[in-house]
């Protein structure tokens, strides 16, 4: 082993695509979409992956760079409960209570370059380089050091499309895709170059939003939009093919690349039909609601034993945690069996709609696990499961076309990873390489 890859020198690059299934990497890598991307697969070893619950990219994101579970990082969704109230709190990186990858190569002096990490705004200082991905409102607050802003402006930096422009013009959704990632692909190109570091990482957050509102074109020859969806991923092949082969000159590598890594959140599939849990709560005598027409779950009445939150979050209305609490401890285990047994149950169109019903000991341990939902839901594939109170009806259809899956995501390493990956053991691997 050269004097480069000794275990004080050892440099990691990761790549992470949001939102994109093992099954569609695999596809694309095979049928010559992505051919860089496919060369890079050759030289090691890609494996599905499950991610924590529920599977979206605020929880994940924080799993992958923690390592470790919601109920020890603390983050269960974009939204989260005011403690002892009904009322909704957006929960930011300062809400992250344990250490992350970065925070632990800072404490060994050295340093991180992280371009568009989801769920780490406002920014705050790392060793190294922080720019903070979705679902950073400012570009002001989401780079440290500060002493970077001018020249990302200058740049044209930018932080994430306008997504609910792009729910309705798809035209402008696939414009500002690959205008995103040109501005992404020039801040790699600025901060690799100028910055000294030690693990390097960016993601690519458009492959969500493609998925989100054009996964109905990936199969669709005769839509509009099958070849805008297929260019993107030509696109996203030469950004990943750009970064690697920077990194083998940069580390003298030769075919299989030590630490290098890729890796998504979630997966994805198609859309049949979106659920809506609130309503069926309602419709199964769990939830009372103070009126007909309401904006938020605040409008819980007396008498409710549960509510959910968006995506798929039941909590049961406990006595002594919410203000309308009635749900006591000795009927708890009851109340978790009629809703278990009811959603098991559930059908559309002759489908069954739920997967499996994960009670809070089975999706999180650790000290902040009181905290999360007392059920999660995960569906079958197609069922987008949402938890609205505005909704009155079981099932309907949104401008998306597309839903997450827990089951599917992905990791890339060149050595072999361990069974059963979970995204809570990246860190871990990534650690581990880099420490020799």
């Amino acid at each position: 082993m050269s004097a480069f890859w000794s275990k004080k020198k050892r440099k990691v690059c990761v790549v992470g695509l949001d939102g994109v299934p093992y099954t569609l990497l695999k596809r694309l890598t095979e049928d010559g979409t992505m051919p860089e991307t496919a060369e890079i697969l050759r030289s090691g070893h890609l494996a599905q992956m499950k991610v924590t619950l529920p599977e979206i990219s605020a929880v994940s994101w924080p799993s992958f760079m923690t390592g470790v579970n919601p109920g020890q990082h603390s983050i269960f969704g974009f939204v989260d409960l005011k403690p002892h109230s009904y009322s909704l709190r957006f929960p930011s990186f300062g809400d992250v209570r344990v250490p992350t990858i970065w925070d632990k190569l800072g404490e060994k002096k050295k340093r991180s370059i992280v371009i568009n990490q989801p769920s780490t705004y406002p920014a705050r200082p790392i060793e190294g380089v922080l720019i903070s991905g979705f679902v950073a409102l400012s570009l002001k607050k989401a780079v440290h050091p500060k002493s970077l802003l001018p020249k990302l402006e200058q740049d044209g930096y930018i932080i994430d499309i306008d997504t609910m422009r792009a729910r309705e013009d798809h035209a402008y959704l696939v414009n500002e895709l690959n205008r995103t990632l040109d501005a992404r692909q020039r801040t790699v190109n600025s901060l690799w170059d100028s910055e000294e570091w030690d693990l390097f990482e960016v993601v690519v957050t458009g492959t969500d939003r493609l998925h989100h509102y054009l996964w109905s074109a990936l199969d669709d020859t005769s839509d509009q939009h099958h070849e805008a969806f297929l260019n993107f991923y030509r696109r996203v092949d030469s950004f990943i093919g750009s970064i690697h082969s920077r990194f083998r000159r940069l580390t003298g590598a030769g075919e299989n690349t030590p630490g290098f890594f890729i890796l998504s959140d979630h997966g994805f599939t198609g859309i049949k039909s979106e659920f809506y849990l609130n309503a069926w709560l309602k419709q199964e005598g769990f939830l009372k609601l103070e009126a007909e027409e309401v904006d938020s779950i605040e409008a819980i009445s007396e008498g409710s034993l549960a509510f959910a939150l968006d995506p798929s979050r039941i909590y049961l209305n406990m006595t002594g945690k919410y203000p309308k609490g009635s749900v006591k401890p000795e009927d708890v285990r009851s109340i978790v069996a009629d809703i278990k047994a009811g959603l098991s149950e559930l059908s559309c169109n002759g489908d069954r709609v739920v997967e499996k019903v994960f009670e809070r000991a089975e999706a999180y341990d650790g000290p902040f696990a009181e905290q999360g939902p007392d059920l999660v839901v995960v569906s079958k594939y197609g069922y987008d499961v949402k938890s609205s109170p505005k909704k009155k009806e079981l099932f309907g259809r949104s401008a998306l076309t597309g839903m997450h899956t827990w089951d599917d995501a992905f990791f890339f390493s060149p050595q072999q990873p361990p069974q059963n990956l979970n995204i809570t053991d990246i860190a871990g691997i990534i650690l581990q390489y880099m420490e020799g």
